[in-house]
């Protein structure tokens, strides 16, 4: 399905929910901290943003993200996008939505980011997960602040199986001799057989096996406060999204 959101006109609410995986929480407290900037989706976490699932979530979490799907069985339920720990139940019901989805081909985002040494930023795809299996994982670039250096960052690609029994874990981070804090275009070449991954138009590896079944896009920074150390300096996490684009 060929697809292009270059937020020229804002945040389209039919394509985007501003919330990340709100059936463990909800939409409210689950809700992101955005903005759109001269044509640029602009995610962050201002200080006061509060902890992600923090009664069910061990890690200390917070996140602002955007996705284009949502699904989840009734609330008590079990069923739902990414569970984190067995057993985890349904807090707010997710009817089926779907904003868009992709099928294959060529999808590209042209991203930058400001991250600390805990911080990271990351661009991915999910099973919408109507059945369980279809719940795989293509991640189109995962990248963690303390990662990064003068030199360049490790740039995370590749696919996630989770509870898909047709994949196996094939995810590496190698570094790449690129400033994250300038634009550059992240994409995935996802065909029947394999997944390509490039870098500014460059192919940087490939996966050979792919999910059967469309995908939603999620985008998202994180802060992990148990990182933090003495004398932290308070710094604010973003992450810009210029443009969306599927072929």
């Amino acid at each position: 399905m060929a697809y292009l959101d270059d937020f020229d006109d804002g945040l389209d609410r039919a394509r985007w929910l501003p919330s990340y995986l709100p059936h463990w929480s909800s939409r409210e407290s689950a809700a992101a901290t955005w903005t759109v900037d001269q044509s640029a989706l602009v995610l962050s976490i201002p200080p006061g943003q509060g902890r992600w699932c923090p009664d069910t979530h061990a890690r200390p979490l917070r996140v602002s993200g955007v996705q284009s799907g949502a699904f989840s069985g009734p609330v008590g339920s079990t069923v739902g996008q990414q569970p984190f720990v067995d057993g985890l139940t349904v807090r707010e019901e997710q009817p089926r939505w779907t904003g868009w989805t992709w099928d294959g081909g060529l999808l590209e985002v042209r991203a930058r980011m400001d991250l600390s040494a805990r911080s990271m930023a990351s661009v991915w795809m999910i099973g919408v997960e109507d059945a369980p299996d279809r719940c795989g994982e293509i991640c189109l670039f995962e990248v963690f602040g303390d990662a990064i250096d003068a030199g360049g960052a490790a740039v995370g690609q590749g696919v996630h199986p989770f509870r898909d029994p047709a994949l196996v874990d094939d995810f590496e981070a190698p570094r790449q001799p690129v400033d994250v804090g300038g634009w550059h275009t992240y994409a995935a070449d996802w065909r029947t057989d394999r997944v390509d991954f490039l870098l500014d138009g460059v192919v940087t590896r490939t996966v050979h096996q792919s999910p059967g079944y469309p995908l939603q896009m999620e985008i998202a920074v994180f802060d992990f406060p148990g990182r933090a150390t003495p004398g932290d300096v308070p710094h604010v996490p973003r992450l810009w999204v210029d443009a969306v684009r599927a072929s």
